[in-house]
């Protein structure tokens, strides 16, 4: 049994920020748990916009906080997500997120995500692994 709360991985490798300064995460369950998923909290600025296409993972995301507008890339389409709404990415659909405020989303990535995974220039992560 694991029990883990996001005060314990403030400030560790599990708590990633990234790099473009438009969000941050807190990974509380990762591929080394191995369980087959990986559980994040994530939080996405106000006002910011970030690209993303997971080309690689299956992602689920359940807002819990705030509001944003998600668009699919591929199609147009808009979608305004507020607290209660979840929306599944089970086609890699190439997506856009616009919080209007800060967002704070609860995700569960399948295969799971390492933790050390980067969006590259195409918002994919890239498909790693831990060592058995």
């Amino acid at each position: 049994m694991i029990v883990r709360s996001f005060s314990d991985i403030e400030n560790t490798d599990r708590h990633v920020k990234a790099a473009s300064g438009t969000w941050e995460s807190k990974r509380i369950v990762l591929a080394r748990e191995q369980v087959g998923f990986s559980l994040h909290e994530t939080t996405m600025y106000a006002g910011t916009e970030t690209s993303m296409w997971y080309a690689n993972h299956i992602e689920a995301v359940l807002c819990v906080e705030g509001e944003a507008e998600l668009t699919n890339d591929e199609t147009g389409e808009k979608h305004w997500i507020t607290p209660g709404t979840m929306y599944l990415l089970n086609g890699h659909e190439h997506h856009t997120m616009r919080p209007k405020t800060d967002f704070r989303c609860v995700c569960v990535f399948n295969p799971p995500v390492t933790g050390r995974e980067e969006h590259d220039e195409h918002g994919v992560y890239p498909l790693l692994t831990e060592e058995g």
